[in-house]
């Protein structure tokens, strides 16, 4: 049975890099899932996070970060290599974002799966749970160069190429059903210590 004292519900970071804003967005909605379950949730910008952030004072840490000319941010990359041991320690899950997670077909989702686990060796860290989810194309935030080179991209794809709109790709019943799942996961964990 689920404890009544806010104070025992277990508190859970949610960090992420977002470029365009879409991963912020899925970090938010896992935030908003998390507390929907009873969760203490901090939602924290891994380019802005305090340098007071005690990642080891939480009971769980989801981390989001989307790809980017290969590479997921350099902000998510500086914060898992910083706290490995914790997030290697506690209940942890990963999210990656990429527009290449949007394919139907597996073999083209392939480099989503393959960027995910590179940037886990890079880290060393091992997530309890993992999950590779469908971006957006944000049209309207891009530059001359980069809408060229995104609608260039998009049309070999046979993606959307309408630059005058942005489109989301995001599934967000994977994204709720990670969240609940490591809600999960997270009391769980908390049962087996308490």
């Amino acid at each position: 049975m689920a404890s009544t004292d806010p104070g025992d519900a277990p508190r859970t970071l949610v960090c992420y890099g977002s470029s365009e804003g879409q991963t912020r967005k899925i970090a938010t909605r896992m935030a908003s899932v998390l507390e929907s379950a009873g969760h203490r949730v901090r939602l924290v910008d891994a380019a802005e996070r305090p340098i007071d952030l005690d990642v080891g004072a939480y009971d769980g840490v989801l981390v989001g970060a989307s790809i980017h000319a290969g590479r997921h941010q350099t902000a998510v990359r500086e914060f898992v290599r910083a706290h490995t041991g914790v997030l290697n320690r506690v209940p942890s899950g990963f999210v990656s974002v990429s527009l290449t997670a949007a394919h139907e077909d597996p073999a083209e989702r392939a480099p989503a799966e393959e960027l995910l686990e590179g940037f886990l060796e890079e880290t060393g860290w091992n997530p309890d749970a993992t999950l590779t989810v469908a971006g957006a194309l944000k049209y309207s935030q891009y530059g001359r160069f980069k809408r060229f080179l995104m609608r260039r991209i998009a049309g070999k794809a046979g993606g959307d190429t309408d630059t005058s709109r942005d489109y989301e790709y995001t599934d967000w019943e994977d994204v709720d059903a990670f969240a609940r799942e490591f809600a999960t996961l997270l009391e769980s964990a908390a049962g087996s210590t308490g």
